[in-house]
């Protein structure tokens, strides 16, 4: 069993997939940092960000992250949060994508970590161990991904204006807003942000208001403070957003309440 292990102080062991369990207070900073291996983390409680140079991922609760290898990534708490981690060579994180993701977690997968979290680090490649680890890396292969990621566009005027638009992000700003300010048509705004950020303008501005929405609800804020600060006339509205998005209500959705934190400020870029 392998709990509270830094990566670190087992590089020497050599099994494709290691599974480690870490406990974290509320607040807790973990500095940039990247790993040789690839690294799922799903926890139980709390609320996790992850900013990297190219953007910024929330995990609620009960989902999960995925973290390719040699990713620089910088990580904050909100609420305790009990991670699981499982922890690829590069050479089996293979296949899996090429950039950070916030992915769902299916009950049959979280008892599946659970149980590789009970085997020793260096546990047999045959038998019950090995086809438990074999299991999981197939499952792996299945996970979904959910909108709670933001990328930046990395330089220039765009890369700016989305910078400012995450410091206090406003639901009905519009693509005739930003052109304005930014000097362009519609139309090559429209082609340009799309081939910087990998998505259309509308969805881009959707995601941010949930990554600045998310870990203040879980932080303890009220949905009608949040609401209200992203430009929605009434709670109502924004509730119906985010159960378009996730299919709940944002309570439901994050199943926790936090004292009041720090929230939004550790999903802005540094």
């Amino acid at each position: 069993m392998a709990r509270d292990v830094h990566i670190d102080n087992v590089e020497h062991v050599q099994r494709p997939i290691l599974a480690i369990g870490t406990e974290y207070p509320d607040g807790h900073l973990i500095d940039p940092h990247q790993h040789r291996r690839g690294q799922l983390i799903s926890s139980s409680s709390g609320v996790l960000v992850l900013t990297t140079p190219a953007g910024a991922w929330v995990m609620p609760p009960q989902r999960g992250m995925w973290i390719p290898p040699a990713t620089e990534h910088r990580v904050s708490m909100i609420g305790a949060v009990s991670v699981q981690s499982l922890y690829l060579e590069p050479g089996v994180a293979q296949g899996m994508p090429q950039t950070c993701q916030v992915v769902g977690i299916s009950p049959f997968m979280r008892s599946l970590m659970t149980e590789a979290l009970n085997l020793p680090l260096e546990y047999e490649e045959s038998g019950r161990p090995g086809a438990l680890m074999t299991l999981i890396w197939h499952e792996l292969q299945q996970l979904q991904a959910l909108p709670l990621s933001l990328q930046y566009p990395t330089t220039g005027a765009l890369a700016a204006r989305c910078r400012k638009f995450i410091q206090k992000p406003r639901i009905h700003e519009t693509i005739d807003d930003w052109c304005a300010d930014l000097g362009m048509s519609r139309r090559t705004f429209t082609r340009y942000f799309k081939r910087e950020t990998g998505v259309s303008f509308m969805a881009w501005r959707q995601q941010a208001c949930l990554l600045f929405a998310v870990p203040r609800l879980a932080a303890g804020e009220s949905v009608t403070t949040v609401a209200l600060d992203l430009g929605y006339e009434n709670p109502a509205a924004f509730t119906l957003m985010f159960r378009r998005a996730f299919g709940s209500s944002p309570l439901a959705y994050l199943g926790l309440r936090a004292s009041p934190s720090r929230a939004w400020a550790d999903v802005r870029p540094g």
